[in-house]
C-alpha cells in the first residue's frame, strides 16, 4: 500500500510488558480487544464491503475486533485464502488494499478493530502461473533468485535425478496428454488444465522430449517423490524458509504496511509448528508489529503440554480451551457404557489403550506412504549432520520413524518440552536394543543442531496432524465431540476441579489468549459438539437405541455406522421435521460421509477409493434417513433437544466470560449445525442474525430459533465492555454449590484483582439427571451484595437456590 492510500494514526503505543499478568492488563488499558468474531472471507460471498456493511451489526451485539481470514492474494475462486499465490499485495478479489483501509476506517470510527490471519508456512501452487515465484523457479530452476525461498532439495539423488519433482500426474497415461500451448505469449507445457514453463532455449516439437529437458519432473502423486516441503502432504502448499531475512521482509512487506498506518489490532499465525525455527520467527515478527498488538498462534497443544511461556506472544488460536469448555459438560458415568457400544460395533474401545496403539501404528503408516519423501530427505540430513554417509539407510530410517510414531506432541523444541526426545528415545531403545546403533546417529545428528534438528521436529508436526486430527478422529467412534482439533479422546470428560484450574492458569499465565469453541478448522461446531456430548448422559438409552437401529437396517461396516449416526444425531432437526425435509440436509450428510470415510482410511481411502464400499454406505444413509431408523432418530433428538441447549448456552456462557479474548466464530451466534469444512465455511445470513438482535425486547424461550443464544451472546459481550478490566487480566474464583445437585453447576466469579467479585457466571451441567427431581435444596451461596441476572432482570441475596436462579434459562449472568 501506499502512503496515500492511508492515513497515520494519532494512537499512542504503550510498553510491551514481560510479565504476561501486567500485559493483559496493559492490553486491556491500551488495545482493548475485549472479543473477536471470526470472518471467513471469500470473494463470492463476504468481501472487504460485506465486512463493512456487518460492522455496525458486530458492534451492537458487542463485539469489539473483527477477526479476518488470510487477506493476500490467494489462489482464484479460493474460499479460505490459506492458499496465497503472492504474499506482497492484498488481495483484489476482496476488495484490494482500498477495501481494506475502507473497513479498518469502518471499525475504527466504531471503537472497534480488526486481527488478521497471517500465513507464514507456505503459499499456493497448484496452479503455477498464477505464483509468480514459483513460476520463475519452474522456468529457471537452481538459477532463479526465487530458488532459495522454496526448500527444495536439488540434490542428484532426490528421487527426480535432481529435478524439481511435481507430483501431479494421476494416471500412467497422464505423460501421454502433455501437448505444447502456443496461445500465448511464450510456449508452456500443457497438461489437461495445468500448465508449465519452458527453459530458455529447451523448445521442441515433442512435449515428452521438452519435459524432460526441464528444471522440473511431472512425476505420479502415487510415486511418493516430492522434492520441495509442503504444508502437511498437500502438493499444492510450498512452504517458505521464514529463516531467510529477504523471504520474511517481502513476506511480510503487507504486514509491516498495515502496522505502520495502524491498520489492525493484531495478528493470528498459522500453523507455525512448520517453521524451521517457530521461536525465532516468532520474536521477529514480535519485532516487526510491536509491542501492543495482539499476537497468537495457530498452536495445537498435546495432553497436559503447557504453552511456551518463553514466546513472545500473547497465547493460542484457543483449542486448549476448546477441550476445557465442552470437556467439562461430559457426563463420566456415560464411558463404559459408551466402550462397551464402541467394542461391540466397532471392534474396539475407542480407550485410552486403544488410542494409544492406534495413534502409534497410523504415525507409522503416514510416515511411511504420504510423508515418505519428507521422511527420506529427514534421514539423508541426519547421515549428513552425523557424517554417517555409509550408515545403513532403512535401519535409520526405522529409527527414525520409530521416534517420531511415539512422540506425543507437534514438535519437542520448545523451551518447555527439553529432555522430552531424550525420554521419547530411550523409550523407543528399551523396546528395542536393536535400534540402539541408528538411534546414535539420530542423537549425533540432533545434538548438532543444524538442518536434520529443524527436520526433525517439522516432520514430526507434520506426521502428528495427519494421523491423529485427519486420520484417527475419523476411527474413533465412542463419544465422537471429544476428537476435535486439540482435543484428547482418550479422556472421558473434565471434572470440576481440573476445569478451574485450568481456567486459574489461564487467568494468570495467558490472560490475553483466544478462546473458541468453532473455527474454520474444527471437527464440527459448538452446537453439534454440544448435541453429541448429551449422549454421554444417556449413554445407554443411546446403546440401546443403536443396537436396534443397526439390527433394522444391517451397515456395510459397523464402525462406520457408529461414527456417522453420532454425528448425524448432531446435526438433526430439533423440531420434529423429518430430515429429508430440510433443504441440503441430505447432500451435506453425504458429503460428510464420503471425508469421514476416506479420512478414516480404514476400507477406503483418497489415494484408493472403495466405490463399492462407498455407494454401499451412502444407500445405507438414504435408508436411515427415509425410513424408521430416522423418525426414531428424529424422535430422540426432539426429546433430547433441551439439554443439548443446555449444554451449548453452558459452554458458550463459560467461554464468553472466562479468562481469555473469546472469539465468535461467523454465525456462532444462533444455533448452528456445521460439520467438518467445507461445511463449515458456508455463508451466513446476516441480515437474519441483525433482524433478530434488534427484534429481542425480552428473555427468549429456549427454542429452535436460537434466540437464547444469541440473547446470551449480546449481553456476555456488552458486560465484557462495560467492566473490561474484570475480563482480560481480571481476576478468577471458582464457586461450588451446595446440596445433593451440587454436582450439576459449573459457576466462577470474575472481578478486578485485589477487589470482590463484581460477576459471577452460573451454568447447568448434566442436566438430563435434573429431568425428575429437579435441583432439590441445591444452592449457590453469593459473595455480599445485591446480585442481578442480566439474562432475566432477577435479583439475588445470599444463598440463591438454584431452582429459583435457573427458573428461566439454564445458566445465569449475575453483576453485582
Amino acid at each position: 500500500m501506499t502512503d496515500t492510500q492511508m492515513t497515520a494514526s494519532n494512537t499512542p503505543t504503550p510498553t510491551h510488558h514481560t510479565d504476561p499478568i501486567a500485559r493483559g492488563r496493559a492490553l486491556a488499558r491500551q488495545t482493548p480487544v475485549r472479543s473477536t468474531y471470526r470472518l471467513q472471507l471469500r470473494p463470492d460471498a463476504l468481501t472487504f464491503a460485506d465486512a463493512r456493511a456487518i460492522a455496525e451489526y458486530l458492534q451492537q451485539l458487542g463485539i469489539s475486533h473483527l477477526y479476518l481470514s488470510p487477506i493476500l492474494t490467494a489462489a482464484h475462486g479460493s474460499t479460505h485464502g490459506y492458499d496465497v499465490t503472492d504474499p506482497g499485495s492484498v488481495s483484489a478479489a476482496l476488495g484490494g488494499p482500498l477495501g481494506l483501509k475502507a473497513l479498518s476506517d469502518e471499525v475504527r470510527t466504531r471503537g472497534m478493530g480488526l486481527i488478521v490471519d497471517l500465513v507464514p508456512n507456505h503459499v499456493g501452487v497448484a496452479d503455477p502461473r498464477q505464483n509468480r515465484w514459483w513460476w520463475d523457479v519452474l522456468r529457471n530452476g537452481k538459477d532463479s533468485p526465487f530458488a532459495r525461498f522454496f526448500d527444495i532439495d536439488w540434490s542428484p539423488g532426490n528421487g527426480a535425478g535432481g529435478r524439481l519433482a511435481l507430483p501431479v500426474l494421476h494416471s500412467e497415461n497422464d505423460p501421454a496428454a502433455l501437448s505444447v500451448d502456443r496461445s500465448g505469449p511464450e510456449p508452456m507445457l500443457a497438461l489437461h488444465d495445468l500448465r508449465f514453463p519452458i527453459a530458455p532455449g529447451t523448445d521442441g516439437d515433442n512435449a515428452l522430449r521438452i519435459h524432460d529437458k526441464q528444471h522440473y519432473r511431472l512425476v505420479s502423486w502415487k510415486a511418493g517423490v516430492c522434492t520441495y516441503r509442503r504444508f502437511f502432504a498437500v502438493s499444492s502448499l510450498a512452504a517458505v524458509r521464514q529463516e531467510d531475512q529477504e523471504v520474511f521482509d517481502l513476506t511480510h512487506r503487507e504486514l509491516a504496511a498495515w502496522c505502520e498506518h495502524d491498520l489492525i489490532d493484531g495478528v493470528r499465525v498459522d500453523h507455525p509448528d512448520g517453521l524451521s525455527y517457530p521461536a525465532a520467527y516468532l520474536a521477529r515478527l514480535r519485532q516487526l508489529i510491536g509491542p501492543h498488538r495482539l499476537l497468537l498462534v495457530e498452536k495445537i497443544l498435546a495432553n497436559r503440554e503447557p504453552l511456551d511461556a518463553t514466546l513472545p506472544i500473547d497465547g493460542t488460536t484457543g483449542y486448549d480451551a476448546l477441550a476445557g469448555l465442552g470437556g467439562v459438560l461430559i457426563d463420566p458415568d456415560g464411558e463404559h457404557p459408551m466402550t462397551e457400544l464402541s467394542r461391540r460395533f466397532a471392534g474396539h474401545g475407542s480407550d485410552r489403550a486403544w488410542i494409544g496403539e492406534t495413534e502409534h501404528r497410523i504415525k507409522r503408516a503416514v510416515a511411511e506412504s504420504i510423508l515418505a519423501p519428507e521422511i527420506r530427505r529427514l534421514v539423508a540430513a541426519i547421515k549428513r549432520d552425523a557424517r554417517a554417509d555409509s550408515f545403513d539407510t532403512m535401519a535409520l530410517t526405522n529409527a527414525t520413524i520409530e521416534v517420531l510414531a511415539f512422540m506425543p506432541v507437534y514438535r519437542a523444541d520448545y523451551a518447555p518440552l527439553a529432555g522430552m526426545t531424550g525420554a521419547v528415545i530411550a523409550e523407543v531403545e528399551k523396546r528395542n536394543s536393536e535400534l540402539t546403533a541408528p538411534l546414535n546417529v539420530l542423537v549425533t545428528a540432533l545434538a548438532v543442531g543444524a538442518e536434520a534438528a529443524a527436520r526433525f521436529n517439522q516432520v514430526g508436526g507434520a506426521i502428528t496432524a495427519k494421523a491423529v486430527e485427519d486420520t484417527m478422529f475419523y476411527q474413533a467412534a465412542r463419544l465422537v465431540s471429544l476428537q476435535e482439533v486439540g482435543g484428547n479422546p482418550a479422556r472421558f470428560g473434565h471434572s470440576l476441579n481440573e476445569f478451574h484450574l485450568a481456567n486459574l492458569e489461564r487467568a494468570q499465565r495467558w490472560p490475553a489468549t483466544m478462546t473458541t469453541l468453532s473455527t474454520h478448522d474444527t471437527k464440527r461446531g459448538e452446537d453439534v459438539r454440544a448435541r453429541i456430548g448429551v449422549l454421554s448422559q444417556v449413554a445407554r438409552t443411546w446403546a440401546r437405541s443403536v443396537e436396534s437401529w443397526l439390527e433394522k437396517t444391517p451397515p456395510p461396516d459397523g464402525a462406520t455406522a457408529l461414527f456417522l449416526l453420532q454425528n448425524m444425531f448432531g446435526v438433526w432437526p430439533a423440531d420434529g421435521r423429518p430430515a429429508s425435509s430440510v433443504p441440503g440436509l441430505r447432500e451435506r450428510l453425504h458429503l460428510f460421509a464420503e471425508k469421514a470415510m476416506r479420512e478414516a482410511g480404514t476400507r477406503t481411502s483418497w489415494e484408493e477409493p472403495d466405490a463399492e464400499f462407498e455407494a454401499a454406505v451412502h444407500s445405507w444413509m438414504d435408508v436411515v434417513i427415509d425410513g424408521p431408523v430416522g423418525a426414531e432418530l428424529g424422535d430422540l433428538v426432539h426429546d433430547l433437544a433441551p439439554h443439548a441447549w443446555s449444554d451449548a448456552l453452558s459452554q458458550k456462557l463459560l467461554q464468553l466470560c472466562g479468562p481469555g479474548i473469546p472469539d465468535v466464530y461467523q454465525g456462532c451466534e444462533l444455533w448452528e449445525d456445521s460439520l467438518v469444512d467445507p461445511d463449515n465455511r458456508r455463508p451466513v445470513d446476516f441480515p437474519a442474525r441483525t433482524g433478530m438482535l434488534q427484534s429481542l425486547t425480552g428473555t427468549p424461550a429456549l427454542d429452535t430459533s436460537g434466540a437464547a443464544k444469541m440473547w446470551i451472546v449480546a449481553y456476555a459481550l456488552w458486560l465484557r465492555r462495560e467492566r473490561p478490566d474484570c475480563f482480560v487480566g481480571g481476576a478468577y474464583l471458582p464457586l461450588f454449590a451446595t446440596g445433593e445437585q451440587a454436582a450439576r453447576l459449573v459457576s466462577y466469579a470474575r472481578g478486578r484483582v485485589g477487589e470482590p467479585p463484581e460477576v459471577i457466571v452460573a451454568a447447568t451441567r448434566h442436566s438430563v439427571g435434573l429431568t425428575d427431581s429437579g435441583w432439590g435444596d441445591t444452592a449457590l451461596d453469593l459473595p455480599l451484595g445485591n446480585w442481578t441476572d442480566r439474562l432475566t432482570g432477577h435479583t439475588f441475596q445470599g444463598r440463591a437456590r438454584l431452582e429459583k436462579l435457573f427458573a428461566r434459562l439454564p445458566v445465569a449472568l449475575l453483576v453485582r
